[in-house]
């Protein structure tokens, strides 16, 4: 079984727990839950390359009960106390970390590291009872995105021995432009995305490495954190077909939001 990889827009903050908040994000929820009701069995495992988590080279999250690291700003007190009590799958992450190591990537295990907000959040959603084991791989400093590319060919037989991929960012992430003012950009680099993903593997590919040439490129992604789960979750399965399976238009009064499967969920 070869499962399809993802690319998601994880929302804000611990929005699962703030009911209005989540009614906000009920397309999204929705796009979440769908996810899992369309894989014909459930995952091994589910290894998530979260925007939140950067290191300076590669980690592999490796402790059999990853703590939980709240990584967002003035929400709700009891926000910091939310767990999701996932086991961690120490065994994968050292096959992790060999795949990354083999492709001449610089890797290391971390058995200290904990859940963010990247990974609980979508995943609370996903698998509400944490009945399925998750870990995570850092993004790494510079964000060069052929090098997250090649981590994602890396990482590719993993796929075919029942681990969930999911590369978790936003589409959109620029923090100081939301409400009205984003609804432009937003929209704009949303709309080039989803073109560039459509496209035969060869030119897409070669169109994402040149991703600062996109309309709005700079004003959605100051910071390509959130924008670089992408080039993991598509290296994986670069040969394979995109799919749009979540779309919102008006998040926070402006911020168009989008997340994809890479892959077909009903071969998987």
């Amino acid at each position: 079984m070869r499962y399809p990889t993802y690319f998601i827009s994880h929302g804000g903050g611990p929005w699962p727990w703030l009911p209005q908040m989540r009614a906000q994000f009920a397309n999204l929820e929705a796009s979440l839950t769908a996810m899992v009701a369309e894989l014909p069995e459930r995952p091994k495992a589910v290894l998530v390359i979260s925007g939140h988590w950067e290191t300076d080279g590669y980690a592999v999250m490796a402790s059999p009960r990853p703590p939980m690291v709240y990584d967002y700003h003035g929400f709700p007190e009891e926000t910091y106390r939310v767990v999701y009590p996932a086991p961690g799958a120490p065994d994968l992450a050292r096959r992790t970390a060999d795949l990354l190591a083999g492709a001449g990537l610089p890797t290391r295990l971390d058995d200290a590291q904990g859940f963010d907000h990247g990974t609980f959040a979508p995943l609370a959603i996903m698998f509400p009872d944490a009945d399925v084991p998750v870990y995570q791989v850092s993004l790494r400093h510079g964000y060069d995105p052929e090098e997250h590319l090649k981590v994602g060919r890396a990482l590719a037989p993993l796929r075919d021995e029942g681990v969930m991929i999911v590369g978790s960012g936003l589409s959109y992430h620029n923090l100081r432009l939301f409400g009205p003012g984003a609804k432009e950009p937003s929209a704009g680099f949303d709309a080039w995305l989803n073109r560039v993903l459509d496209d035969a593997p060869a030119a897409r590919t070669a169109a994402l490495l040149d991703w600062e040439s996109a309309p709005y490129a700079r004003i959605s992604h100051k910071e390509e954190d959130h924008l670089m789960p992408l080039f993991p979750a598509l290296g994986a399965a670069e040969g394979e077909r995109a799919t749009r399976i979540y779309h919102d238009e008006d998040l926070f009064g402006g911020v168009t939001a989008s997340s994809w499967r890479f892959g077909d969920a009903a071969a998987a």
